[in-house]
């Protein structure tokens, strides 16, 4: 039996990147969208709207400071709910980081500044059947980068062609794409264990505390229940 080209390999991997982030580049189309829009509304001109998704590249974080400074909220406080938000993206890269063996450190590092939620969840399944490569991992990352700052570019032009997002549906594609995802872990031992944990969680806090706590106590309280189940897993006969 004759091996695979090394090119024809590569070009499997690059292929099923694109398959796989297909679905979502439709997905975060209209968040971008909307996101364009709203940084048009705030005051920014379009090159620090574009600036804004290409450097801080977090769709939830950008429209949460869109709001605050809009509320004329302090810095540190700002800076505070960002911090509570994007806390899972450490979380995201100690996982993450394990499966980057094959990587340099300079591609680790590019690695982790475009790693988000679909990025972080295609990585995990896909390190979970195979090794992960630097092909798959970069096409299917930089071209959901690349789709991110084209949908806020589209909301500079034409935001206000969206109108209310909520109104039409619309915020609701990427929750149910993202509860997809986790569902796509579901076979993991522990998984409903861990899933439930950091959900009612997530739930308490939100009904306490708010938003943006929720995401990351959540987190933390999931992680906490696969530390918990760990050691018993590992003295089981």
């Amino acid at each position: 039996m004759t091996r695979p080209h090394a090119g024809a390999r590569d070009g499997s991997e690059i292929a099923d990147a694109l398959r796989e982030v297909l679905p979502v580049l439709v997905a975060i189309v209209p968040f971008g969208m909307v996101f364009g829009a709203l940084a048009i509304d705030a005051g920014l001109s379009a090159v620090e709207a574009m600036g804004f998704s290409a450097a801080i590249y977090a769709g939830a974080s950008q429209l949460v400071i869109l709001q605050l400074v809009a509320l004329g909220t302090p810095l540190w406080s700002i800076l505070v709910a960002v911090v509570a938000l994007n806390f899972r993206h450490v979380l995201y890269s100690a996982s993450l980081g394990r499966k980057l063996g094959r990587f340099t450190a300079g591609e680790k590092a590019m690695a982790f500044y475009l790693l988000v939620d679909p990025t972080f969840a295609a990585a995990e399944e896909r390190a979970a059947h195979r090794p992960l490569t630097k092909r798959f991992y970069f096409a299917y990352a930089v071209t959901l980068y690349a789709d991110w700052l084209a949908a806020t570019y589209a909301g500079i032009v034409f935001g206000k062609l969206i109108g209310d997002q909520r109104a039409i549906g619309l915020d609701v594609l990427l929750p149910v794409y993202f509860l997809a995802l986790t569902l796509g872990f579901r076979r993991r031992s522990g998984f409903l264990a861990v899933f439930a944990t950091a959900a009612l969680a997530s739930v308490a806090v939100y009904l306490t505390l708010g938003s943006p706590w929720h995401v990351t106590l959540g987190g933390l309280a999931g992680i906490l229940a696969a530390v918990v189940r760990a050691p018993a897993e590992r003295t089981a006969p």
